[in-house]
């Protein structure tokens, strides 16, 4: 008899005993990974960010916090490009996060994320360059497991031993489906993610291992760096540390909003090897950036520091208060719009837009909920066309964090009438070079069409300016590379989804230079006469002696005289000269005799040797 059938068996004979264990029930299946992205105050790129993932369902955590780097309160949000050519746009998030928004600047979202390429960006006004992308690899084919190396670093004794501490930098290839983790081992601790080179400090002995992951769940075999760290001879002084704190202040001297404390240690002997404060009655905790204070109320700040050889500094204070400049909260109203029939109640959709103001530290987020369903970061206006009665509720937080009470609109939807949205194109022309450069400026022309209630309205915005009503070609001239973006509304309210192109704008190619032997000499001679004004370029390549020509034939001194006038006169009205440097160089062209005396002249009308045509 098979083990099987003797198992289910048994279970059936357990089971009339009233003895057999119910079966478990089956789990949901937790999201094959997540991916984190991290802000700090920077503008320019994401604190950190994956380049790689596996398709699946996948968590993906959005945090830009005091704890990874934002110090000021700045927002940032994560968005995934919908639009662009080349990517994946199966993903709509658009996640807005702030250091003092309800969950401190951590969110989380569950996606489905596809083979292919994802790009994400930032869509706050000046931060256009918070820009990147990632790679989801389904890892056919790739059963080679990532290339990982380490390299030790700092000062060494004559025996090898690094002194006071060393630095290990770990660095992770993968040409196939790419490095998705590096993790480290350190004295057989706890396995963890490697995100910057790891200093250890500690006398003694270390043994760090390390390995790589890749996107196909590839794992390289674990590597092992093995060193020792000995205590600097002759240091028996602790580091000297202070800290300062800044921030806007009253009168009183209490800081408005935030104060920022940054502490600051040396050590002359073996070095500062860690710094640590403590705020008010909470841990003592590792300084690795400034730290801003937003609660209000008086604060007390201790600060320490440890040098390599362990000498630890006496406790600093710092002592200040926080209060609130701004205690109100954000504006916020809603309107509707779309057609409505004789009852009032609108006809196949409702477009719910939401305002918010501030005029204290300006606003932070705007939510809203349909039904009683999760609030919503807004970004847009939301339609409603499921036909019913509804409510959308909204509410808004300013960045110094107060709420506003929450508000709501209520409406009825009946079916009928326009629901399909315009028609919108965009079309981008110019003259171009041989890259599909726009040379000096591109125009941007968009078209929108509605069979049903026909076209409202229609937007344009150039990369991230406003929204503007878009009522004419419009003209880009701003060398750079810019997207463009448009959007249409029919007289029913239904919203068009956005398009959008991308273009890049050159400058165009300089015109040949006039003058290609040009007379170069500091300043204007003219027949051997120093006029002391500057022989600069006239704008195609000439300098001025190129224009005065004094080597060409010239009928009598007199009509060289005139044409060096002329020629002056109308670099005067180019603003090349002053009136006063074309007085200096007149008088040297009529001191100079050239064209007279004696001189051998051809008949007047007769060709001369070159022509410099200005300008």
């Amino acid at each position: 008899m098979s083990p099987r059938l003797i198992a289910v068996l048994l279970t059936a004979f357990l089971a009339v005993l009233g003895l057999a264990t119910p079966a478990a029930a089956t789990p949901a299946a937790a999201p094959v990974q997540t991916l984190t992205w991290t802000g700090n105050n920077s503008t320019t790129e994401y604190a950190s960010a994956p380049t790689g993932a596996l398709p699946g369902e996948t968590t993906v955590v959005f945090e830009n916090s005091e704890a990874t780097g934002n110090t000021t309160g700045m927002s940032h949000t994560l968005t995934f490009d919908t639009s662009t050519p080349g990517y994946n746009h199966d993903v709509s998030l658009n996640i807005l996060a702030n250091p003092f928004d309800p969950t401190n600047g951590r969110h989380e979202a569950v996606v489905t994320l596809t083979p292919g390429k994802y790009r994400y960006y930032c869509t706050i006004p000046g931060h256009t360059a918070m820009v990147g992308e990632f790679v989801v690899s389904d890892g056919t084919g790739d059963t080679t497991p990532p290339a990982v190396t380490a390299a030790v670093a700092g000062d060494r004794d004559p025996s090898g031993s690094y002194l006071g501490s060393a630095t290990v930098t770990l660095s992770a290839t993968d040409a196939g489906s790419g490095v998705a983790s590096v993790e480290y081992q350190l004295d057989g601790g706890a396995w963890t993610t490697y995100a910057a080179p790891v200093v250890v400090s500690t006398a003694g002995t270390h043994m760090l291992h390390y390995r790589a992951t890749d996107v196909a769940g590839n794992t390289s075999a674990e590597g092992m760096a093995h060193f020792t760290i000995v205590a600097r001879p002759g240091d028996t002084t602790a580091p000297s540390v202070s800290a300062a704190i800044t921030g806007t202040q009253d009168s009183s001297g209490n800081y408005l909003d935030v104060a920022t404390a940054r502490i600051t240690a040396t050590d002359a002997d073996s070095g500062v090897a860690s710094v640590e404060y403590q705020l008010d009655s909470g841990a003592w905790t590792a300084y690795t950036a400034p730290v801003a204070v937003t609660a209000a109320g008086m604060h007390m700040l201790h600060y320490r520091a440890t040098d390599v050889a362990g000498n630890i500094s006496p406790e600093g204070m710092a002592h200040f208060t926080v209060v609130r400049s701004d205690t109100t909260a954000p504006v916020v109203s809603a309107s509707l719009s779309g057609t409505q029939d004789a009852d009032g109640h609108y006809v196949g959709k409702a477009v719910v837009t939401v305002t918010a103001s501030d005029a204290g530290s300006g606003v932070a987020s705007v939510e809203y909920k349909v039904d009683g369903g999760a609030w919503t970061a807004y970004a847009a206006p939301v339609p409603v066309s499921a036909a019913g009665s509804h409510t959308v509720g909204y509410r808004a937080r300013d960045v110094a964090g107060n709420a506003s009470a929450e508000g709501s609109v209520s409406f009825t939807v009946v079916a009928g009438g326009d629901t399909t949205a315009p028609s919108v194109a965009l079309q981008i022309t110019g003259k171009q070079d041989g890259g599909w450069n726009y040379v000096g400026s591109a125009t941007v022309t968009v078209t929108a069409t509605d069979a049903e209630s026909g076209v409202g309205s229609v937007e344009y915005k150039v990369d991230e300016s406003a929204w503007t009503r878009y009522a004419a070609p419009v003209v880009v001239p701003a060398l750079g590379t810019h997207t463009v973006r448009a959007r249409a509304t029919d007289v029913a309210g239904n919203v068009a989804a956005e398009v959008a192109g991308s273009f890049r704008v050159v400058a165009a190619a300089p015109p040949p230079d006039a003058c290609p032997s040009s007379d170069i000499r500091e300043t204007v001679v003219i027949g051997g006469v120093d006029s002391q004004v500057e022989n600069i370029d006239t704008g195609n390549g000439c300098t001025i002696n190129d224009v005065i020509d004094e080597n060409a034939e010239y009928a009598s001194h007199d009509r060289f005289v005139k044409h060096v006038k002329a020629v002056t006169q109308e670099l005067v009205a180019n603003g090349v000269l002053s009136p006063g440097d074309r007085n200096r160089i007149v008088t040297a062209a009529i001191e100079s005799g050239i064209g007279g005396d004696g001189r051998s002249v051809p008949a007047e009308g007769s060709a001369r040797k070159a022509s410099v045509r200005i300008g």
